[in-house]
């Protein structure tokens, strides 16, 4: 798998390569939206990892710009509380984002995800050509069970709403109070932080059966949301 790395503080982007090569990545490093553009017109890439704030060519332009006759996934990396890029990323289609400071690791397995949720990562270095026997999830709604990665799930009965409500809109950016609405409608005296401490619990779950995965995602400011892959 090749990966486009668009990043001009090179100190970020060294620890950023070194963790997508430790993956097995082919990782391609560019300082500016131009350079990107001519390493794209070259040779083709898996997926690209911009960072919102270039010195030439805007994050979000340059998104256009490598998508135009192109599927390629995106992750934006963005500048921390820089709540209004997340939400723009989020509406022209990023697959995903990170917000600054952030740990290589944590970035590399978001690589990982994105690849296999857009198909891109069978039969790739530093992805698993064979994936799980039952990847993802599996939702009975008539018999209110959830299963995850084969196993099935002992749940409450909010922590099954809660993931229910995310296994319906896989990707999108649930707020808390849109969470709130779907599964504590009928509990006057619950607030937001019933919401967290929800997806807490439910996030211990899903670490006994994968330890590696961590499918429920805190978008800062925003809510939650479901990779379920």
């Amino acid at each position: 798998m090749r990966i486009l790395l668009v990043e001009d503080e090179s100190a970020i982007a060294d620890t950023v390569l070194y963790a997508l090569r430790a993956e097995g990545f082919e990782a391609v490093h560019c300082l500016t939206g131009g350079e990107a553009l001519r390493e794209v017109a070259r040779a083709p890439f898996d997926l690209a990892v911009l960072d919102i704030g270039l010195p030439d060519i805007g994050g979000f332009a340059l998104c256009r710009e490598l998508r135009r006759g192109r599927d390629l996934p995106v992750i934006f990396l963005t500048a921390q509380n820089a709540e209004a890029d997340r939400i723009l990323g989020l509406e022209i289609g990023a697959d995903d984002y990170v917000t600054k400071p952030f740990s290589p690791r944590e970035l590399a397995t978001r690589v990982r995800v994105v690849l296999r949720r857009a198909g891109a990562g069978n039969g790739g270095a530093g992805v698993a050509a064979a994936a799980d026997p039952e990847p993802g999830f599996a939702h009975d709604p008539e018999g209110k069970r959830i299963r995850y990665r084969g196993q099935a799930l002992d749940l409450t009965r909010y922590e099954y709403g809660l993931l229910a409500a995310l296994l319906q809109r896989p990707g999108a950016v649930l707020s808390r109070a849109q969470l709130m609405d779907r599964v504590w409608g009928d509990a006057l005296d619950s607030g937001d932080r019933t919401v967290d401490t929800h997806i807490k619990t439910l996030r211990a779950k899903l670490r006994e059966i994968a330890a590696e995965a961590d499918p429920i995602r805190t978008h800062r400011g925003l809510g939650y949301s479901l990779d379920n892959g």
